[in-house]
């Protein structure tokens, strides 16, 4: 099958919840993105923290929106908090030092440690829901960690 298109990367992710705090608890503070713009919409029951994470030295290739969404009306629609989301993943630099610093942060694992992944990379998961021992986590999403191999790393830096 010839398409018309290629798929080059993520572009972005949005992930809703009921909190852009909770969220923000999560992908600003314990990943490190950074808020680069807001946006709100009342027609869209959207309002939104655009986060950004890796390069845009090379006109955006190696930049991902992360889009951090609340809605401005909870029983309002477009339901934004509630859509489904399997899961994202994330190269990460030092795989077992996050681990390591996110636990310790209080961030929530799920099970089953760090493994290798279909891929071949070790990978780990963040759970989805918080606890009392854990008080962050994914908010509804699971996010999957995985340890970039030396020339991902080399590019990505």
């Amino acid at each position: 099958m010839t398409r018309p298109f290629k798929v080059l990367g993520i572009q972005q992710i949005a992930i809703g919840g009921t909190s852009k705090a909770k969220l923000r608890e999560l992908w600003v503070d314990m990943l490190g993105l950074e808020v680069t713009g807001n946006f709100k919409s009342e027609r869209e029951n959207v309002d939104e923290d655009i986060c950004a994470m890796g390069s845009d030295k090379f006109g955006g290739a190696y930049k991902v929106e992360v889009d951090l969404m609340q809605p401005m009306d909870p029983l309002g629609k477009p339901a934004v908090h509630t859509t489904p989301l399997n899961h994202v993943g994330l190269w990460i630099d030092d795989l077992p030092k996050a681990v390591e610093w996110l636990t310790a942060k209080g961030v929530r694992f799920a099970p089953g440690g760090i493994r290798k992944g279909a891929a071949g990379y070790d990978i780990t998961f963040l759970h989805p829901k918080s606890n009392d021992e854990f008080p962050i986590a994914g908010e509804g999403v699971l996010i999957e960690l995985v340890q970039a191999p030396s020339d991902v790393i080399a590019a990505l830096q």
